[in-house]
C-alpha cells in the first residue's frame, strides 16, 4: 500500500476502429471533495504516439472523485485517421446524413482514495467507447 496521501491518474486511448493508440487527444482532469462539491480543473495533456497520457497532475488531497474529459471529436476528424479508417474498409458514415463521429467527447468519473494510482483505459470508435480500471 503506498505511503501517499494524495491519489494520481493515467490513462490510454485504443481507437478500436482501427487497432491501434490513439495519438493527439487532448486529455483534460478535474477533481472534487465530495458528491456535492464544485469541479476543480487540474490541467490538461494529450495522448502520445503511443497513446498514453502520463503526465496529469495528482489529485489534490480530500479529493473523493475524479473526471477525465477526452476531446474526441478532432482526433476523428483527422485526415490520417479517415485514411486509415478507409484502409480498414471502415465507413465513414453507418447513416445517410449522420454525424462523423458519434460521441464529440467522452467524460469518464470515477470515484478515489488517497494514495491510490487510478490507470483508466479508454477503448474509443466513432460509435461508442468503452473504459474500466487498469492497472
Amino acid at each position: 500500500m503506498s505511503t501517499s496521501t494524495s491519489a494520481s491518474v493515467s490513462t490510454h486511448i485504443l481507437d478500436t476502429s482501427v487497432g491501434r493508440p490513439a495519438a493527439g487527444v487532448a486529455v483534460r482532469l478535474a477533481a472534487r471533495t465530495g458528491r456535492a462539491a464544485a469541479w476543480q480543473a487540474l490541467g490538461g495533456s494529450a495522448t502520445d504516439a503511443d497513446g498514453r497520457c502520463k503526465d496529469l497532475p495528482a489529485l489534490p488531497e480530500g479529493t473523493t472523485h475524479a473526471r477525465l474529459d477526452f476531446a474526441v471529436e478532432a482526433y476523428f476528424e483527422n485526415d490520417v485517421n479517415q485514411q486509415a479508417d478507409a484502409q480498414q474498409d471502415a465507413p465513414a458514415n453507418r447513416d445517410s446524413g449522420a454525424a462523423q463521429v458519434f460521441f464529440p467527447e467522452v467524460a469518464i468519473t470515477f470515484a478515489v482514495v488517497p494514495g491510490e494510482h487510478y490507470h483508466v483505459p479508454l477503448l474509443l470508435n466513432p460509435f461508442g467507447y468503452s473504459v474500466y480500471r487498469g492497472s
